[in-house]
């Protein structure tokens, strides 16, 4: 255990890694000094350990000793055989205070913690006898939150990490956004940036290699990994290969409204069991459901939902995937209001509007160049009785016509929208 506490932790000799900036760091270093727990969610393979390992940084540079820091990515394989006794946390953090004898209070940081069973054990025992400032990372939201809430509610603070957003991407790519001027600049890139961002989404290693197919490659082996390790096993599902192509085929139809029967007939399974599995889909950040909005909220969780993926470069992996550019423009504007709004729906009766926040209408179309195209979706707002009293808002790849009533916007404007 000391060789794999030693490798994980090259701050204790003097190493210095660096790493890219992510936006809610500063979220973090405002968490640090708190009591609470801080528990960081999201997608495996979306920056969870990369905060973590920033927030070392700053605790350095801000005069801690880098040995009163403790990091364990507790999926080593190290630990494979440990993983179901609760009391070996305690041990590596026994063997940590001997390895470096810290003074004062320390910094635990265990990375995908979910990977021990009862981890809640060791973590309610130290919390309250103990100055241990505790950071924990998972990649399954239901989890974390039950758990978290069943020993320690009201203690914890979660910090919900994305995949890299659009602004993310643009600072990592180095293109000016901040101003009028560097936005009216560096049009051309931002605009290219846009085309690759729709298309590839925000996991860093994927817009990180420019070979297509080795980026659908590396996002098939994100959405497995996370099938046969986050929820096949952990919930201990026999008929792995009807929950893969479930997926699978869900992604092939995002945006679209789910029919249980239909999905059970087409799977040989029955409804429960797929609503099931996509709330298992939901827990692991793959997809995420909205409802129709409805003032009665009984009628809102019995309605009909439509389905979004959490990043769009996984809708490339589609099984009968096809550039259908509306397709992505869609997803990639639930993405942007699913992260500002907490009950994000949809509004439909004789007509649709593709998002209602509460604050405000969307509706997204490609383009309305063609008048009758305009005319459909600008017809859509006048039908909802919200749309009297709140914003209305239609999305297009390029803004290019206005109306007296109806705020036209690019996906550009609204992804560059800090949501202030």
């Amino acid at each position: 255990m000391k060789n794999i506490l030693i490798e994980q932790n090259p701050h204790w000799t003097g190493s210095r890694q660096t790493f890219v900036q992510r936006d809610k760091l500063e979220k973090l270093i405002a968490y640090l000094p708190l009591r609470q727990i801080i528990t960081i969610t999201g997608i495996r393979r979306c920056g969870k350990s990369t905060l973590a390992k920033l927030a070392i940084n700053h605790l350095i540079d801000t005069g801690v000793d880098p040995k009163n820091i403790l990091y364990v990515n507790l999926e080593q394989p190290g630990f494979l055989e440990v993983r179901h006794d609760p009391g070996y946390l305690q041990t590596i953090y026994d063997t940590y205070l001997k390895m470096t004898d810290p003074q004062g209070k320390t910094y635990v940081i265990f990375d995908e913690i979910q990977f021990f069973e009862n981890w809640q054990v060791f973590i309610k025992s130290q919390y309250e006898v103990s100055d241990i400032k505790f950071i924990v990372t998972g990649s399954n939201s239901s989890m974390l939150s039950n758990e978290l809430t069943t020993i320690l509610s009201g203690r914890s603070l979660n910090i919900h990490l994305e995949t890299f957003s659009f602004t993310e991407y643009l600072k990592f790519k180095d293109i000016a956004f901040d101003t009028d001027i560097e936005k009216a600049s560096n049009r051309i890139a931002i605009a290219r940036a846009r085309d690759e961002y729709l298309q590839w989404g925000g996991f860093y290693e994927v817009f990180t290699v420019d070979d297509p197919i080795i980026k659908k490659d590396i996002l098939t082996s994100y959405a497995k990994n996370i099938l046969y390790q986050d929820i096949i096993p952990r919930y201990d599902l026999r008929n792995a290969e009807a929950i893969e192509r479930l997926f699978f085929y869900l992604l092939s139809n995002v945006t679209g409204l789910l029919n249980y029967t239909a999905l059970a007939n087409t799977f040989g399974l029955n409804k429960k069991t797929v609503e099931e599995y996509i709330r298992y889909f939901e827990d692991v950040f793959l997809l995420q459901r909205i409802d129709k909005f409805h003032n009665k909220p009984k009628e809102r969780i019995k309605s009909s939902k439509k389905v979004y993926a959490l990043d769009n470069g996984f809708l490339q992996i589609a099984p009968k995937h096809s550039e259908d550019l509306g397709k992505s423009l869609e997803n990639a504007v639930f993405i942007k209001l699913n992260q500002e709004c907490e009950r994000l729906s949809y509004l439909k009766d004789t007509y649709e509007v593709d998002f209602y926040t509460g604050e405000a209408l969307y509706q997204v179309a490609y383009h309305i160049d063609d008048e009758k195209t305009r005319k459909r979706e600008l017809r859509s707002f006048g039908y909802f009785p919200q749309s009297e009293h709140k914003p209305c808002r239609l999305v297009t790849l390029e803004a290019t016509q206005t109306s007296a009533v109806v705020e036209v916007v690019s996906i550009t404007q609204l992804l560059l929208d800090d949501g202030k």
